[in-house]
């Protein structure tokens, strides 16, 4: 599992992709799955950890994004023959090395930051399995093993009745995310908006958020840990996503409906998949829209969307998705090659493909 070493893994409050592979790694170990993550030497993991970075480049000045990620990368790359399969969780650079060893490599495709970055995920499409995380975030020009939706520890969450009065943006403080909508759309609507998330444009955070914040009805708390995040959740009316972008996926967008809490958003990139209109939220095309919405949000049955989230967005579904497609891409590897399944990796499950392993006593 080599996840980005930008932040911590799991993150202490910002780190998406970190996340992913935390939670990922995690439920594949307690499946019974011999995992090594390459994260953070200050990560938290039940799993092997192999680390070349002692903390995330983000949080320490003192680490060198560039020499770290090389050494990062190389060091899953040069032990790849210990391994089944390697789940990239990184982003397109490990691509370029994936033509120098046989082990499969699964590359999760967590969004395009520009086209420019396309000409790599093209030059290695035929030796990478890509997976979606939405159907939405798809390239055409890509090949595709699985679209797997992003899943999350629903328990986690502590279901909320919605009872602070106030709406909640919850997100980077970039334009991308629409946090500016979201504080005309709180004007509007005559409650308080939270804004919590960090900052990722300064320019923008200056020019249209700071002249709105006064402690009261606009309320900026910065970066949120886990506890904050989980309060601030549960007690608002609805999570304003108001975003001015096609985003992939929106792991806060599946938090919020984990707390009971709707979602307002506008229906670009993955929102459509995300979000279940009169169920968990709604899907509005503009202000006013979302102004409407907000009342409406308000007699939305909490216990109904919690429950969706669970079904839909479970940790526990998304693990069993990427473990049917390990399976799959060691056994046609397998295959391809000529060899049986390696089984000598096997963890407590016993299991490779669905399969009981019974060359570990042949071995």
């Amino acid at each position: 599992m080599l996840a980005s070493i930008a932040h911590r893994v799991p993150p202490r409050g910002y780190g998406p992709w970190e996340q992913v592979a935390s939670t990922l790694a995690e439920g594949l170990v307690a499946r019974g799955h011999d995992v090594t993550l390459f994260a953070t030497a200050d990560s938290l993991t039940t799993a092997h950890l192999h680390a070349e970075a002692p903390a995330g480049y983000e949080e320490d000045p003192t680490v060198d994004a560039k020499v770290c990620e090389a050494l990062h990368i190389a060091a899953c790359f040069e032990r790849a023959g210990q391994f089944d399969v390697i789940s990239n969780q990184f982003d397109f650079l490990p691509l370029v090395f994936s033509r120098l060893v046989s082990t499969p490599v699964v590359t999760t495709v967590h969004g395009f930051s520009s086209e420019r970055i396309l000409p790599v995920y093209r030059a290695y499409d035929d030796v990478t399995h890509h997976v979606a995380i939405s159907d939405a975030d798809r390239h055409p020009d890509l090949t595709y093993a699985a679209t797997i939706h992003h899943g999350i520890d629903v328990d986690a969450f502590s279901p909320g009745a919605g009872d602070g009065g106030y709406l909640l943006f919850l997100g980077r403080i970039h334009p991308d995310k629409g946090t500016a909508t979201a504080i005309e759309v709180a004007r509007r609507a005559g409650l308080p908006l939270v804004v919590a998330g960090v900052v990722h444009d300064e320019v923008y955070h200056r020019r249209e958020v700071l002249p709105h914040v006064d402690g009261d009805r606009v309320r900026y708390v910065g970066p949120v840990g886990p506890a904050q995040r989980d309060r601030l959740l549960g007690g608002a009316v609805a999570l304003l996503h108001l975003i001015d972008f096609d985003e992939p996926f929106g792991l806060s967008v599946v938090e919020s409906m984990a707390a009971g809490t709707p979602v307002i958003a506008y229906p670009r990139g993955s929102m459509a998949e995300l979000v279940t209109p009169g169920l968990t939220g709604f899907l509005v095309d503009d202000v006013p829209g979302a102004v409407t919405a907000v009342a409406a949000a308000a007699g939305l049955d909490r216990t109904a969307c919690r429950r969706e989230a669970r079904a839909r967005f479970a940790a526990g579904r998304m693990v069993a998705d990427y473990e049917q497609l390990f399976a799959r891409v060691v056994e046609e590897h397998a295959a391809r090659m000529g060899h049986d399944v390696p089984g000598r990796r096997v963890g407590r499950a016993g299991t490779v493909g669905g399969r009981v392993s019974e060359r570990l006593s042949e071995q």
